[in-house]
């Protein structure tokens, strides 16, 4: 196993765990996305494309959008102006 792959299997490791430790939603998402990416990364490195780009399209693209969509219909994502007029 080369070097950069077992960053890459340690990276994986540290955004799963940070995902899961994470207190804010869309820092969540952004770690979700990295995730994906990284996977997809390794995907490549074992001679899988066919899933390398399904990982990047899906994990990385769809399900990001889905779950930035969903904080916006929620309102879990404030706009600038509303969080700056509640710490007043």
């Amino acid at each position: 196993m080369t070097v950069f792959t077992c960053i890459l299997l340690g990276f994986l490791v540290v955004c799963a765990v940070a995902a899961s430790l994470s207190k804010k939603l869309l820092n969540t998402i952004l770690i979700f996305m990295s995730y994906s990416l990284v996977m997809s990364i390794i995907w490549i490195l074992l001679e899988s494309p066919d899933l390398a780009i399904t990982e990047a399209a899906v994990g990385a693209g769809v399900t990001t959008v889905l779950f930035l969509v969903t904080l916006k219909k929620i309102d879990a994502i404030m706009k600038k102006d509303e969080g700056e007029k509640k710490d007043e």
